[in-house]
């Protein structure tokens, strides 16, 4: 693999480092180069179950290809890095290896828990989510005229989402509770944005605690499954695993204010997380997935 990496890298020097790191689906290790230190993502099946929503360049809960699920990160950093609001990796290049599976080569960063910088990563992570919005009012200040892109987020998210996470519940164990449960919960759903704007907003789409760090400059987000959704999304996760300190919460809404009806619908987006669990990890988010749509229709 280290003959393959120099070939694609064009680099005469690759030297290991001493750092990994990995997760539940792939690992990872870092080398010098002729071009500075990078970190390469390595994932040795040709085929990895990908149960991250959805990205810039793949769909969720089904199997795909090592190479497209990396292609998606790629595609999901660059995009970040474009609005240049947050820090992340520079994505450098994804390479199909001949023993199969595929690697991911990206900048390295020396980054660390995050500690002193959550109000930074509040601040931050507004701006990326304000970024589209931003770019829509400039574009139409400029053109003087209405924007053609019309977005029906509701629609998307209980059909695409929600449903079809319990479609796979259903299909996996028939549960009766969740489907009739849902049968009244879908036509609720509506009036939780009845008081809401949504302008789609470049998500990172898996912002939990494990994918937040720090370097000596401040934060570093990374592993995004980015897609253009509402804001509120973001905060679906990061409520339900938490590791959030108030000040980063303070940062972000004094940006991002909360609109009416905020936390019934941070339920509502941690229902999608919770029934996404109950599919992937078994029965042990049953009980949470159920208590959510019982608070919900009430």
């Amino acid at each position: 693999m280290e003959a393959m990496l120099k070939k694609e890298l064009g680099t005469s020097m690759l030297k290991y480092t001493g750092y990994s790191g990995g997760g539940c689906i792939s690992e990872g290790q870092s080398y010098d180069t002729d071009n500075g230190r990078v970190f390469v993502k390595i994932n040795h099946k040709s085929q990895v179950l990908n149960f991250v929503f959805v990205c810039i360049t793949c769909t969720n809960a089904i199997t795909i290809k090592a190479k497209r699920m990396f292609d998606g990160e790629m595609a999901s950093l660059d995009a970040i890095l474009q609005t240049e609001t947050i820090k992340v990796p520079k994505p450098v290049k994804v390479i199909e290896l001949d023993t199969g599976g595929s690697a991911f080569v990206m900048e390295h960063l020396d980054m660390k828990g995050l500690t002193k910088y959550s109000t930074q990563l509040g601040e931050k992570l507004a701006n990326l989510h304000l970024h589209n919005k931003r770019s829509l009012d400039k574009q139409m200040r400029e053109q003087q005229t209405e924007n053609e892109w019309q977005h029906d987020w509701v629609t998307f998210y209980s059909r695409h989402r929600l449903q079809h996470q319990l479609n796979m519940v259903e299909k996996s164990c028939g549960d009766r509770e969740a489907r009739e449960l849902w049968s009244h919960l879908q036509l609720k759903i509506p009036q939780l944005f009845t008081q809401v704007e949504v302008v789609p907003a470049l998500l990172h789409g898996d912002l939990w605690g494990g994918n937040v760090a720090q370097t000596t400059e401040g934060p570093v987000i990374f592993d995004p499954a980015s897609f253009y959704g509402h804001t509120e999304y973001e905060l679906g996760i990061m409520a339900m695993f938490g590791g959030f300190s108030s000040s980063f919460y303070s940062a972000y809404h004094e940006n991002v204010p909360k609109a009416p009806g905020f936390t019934q619908r941070n339920q509502l987006y941690q229902l999608f997380h919770n029934l996404n669990h109950w599919n992937h990890f078994g029965g042990g988010y049953k009980g949470s997935s159920l208590r959510i749509m019982k608070d919900l229709v009430k």
